[in-house]
């Protein structure tokens, strides 16, 4: 996971300490761009296509690691 929160601090534009499973996604820049960059960040990484509409739906990063974990495609 360290690679994915690295990736979601560059898209969220904050440091990749602040990146913690409680981060708060719309405090932050949580916006269209964002999730299509982190669809494109877990594919490249995990090899895992997202649901967009289901992860504009995640409020916190811990919401993204679990969609991840049990492997929500499209």
């Amino acid at each position: 996971m360290h690679a994915l929160f690295n990736g979601l601090a560059e898209i969220l534009e904050i440091d990749a300490v602040d990146i913690t499973p409680e981060l708060k996604l719309a405090d932050y820049a949580w916006d269209s761009l964002a999730i299509i960059s982190v669809i494109a960040l877990v594919d490249e990484l995990y090899d895992q296509m997202l649901n967009g509409q289901a992860l504009s739906q995640c409020v916190t990063v811990a919401d993204i690691t679990a969609m991840i974990n049990t492997g929500a495609k499209q």
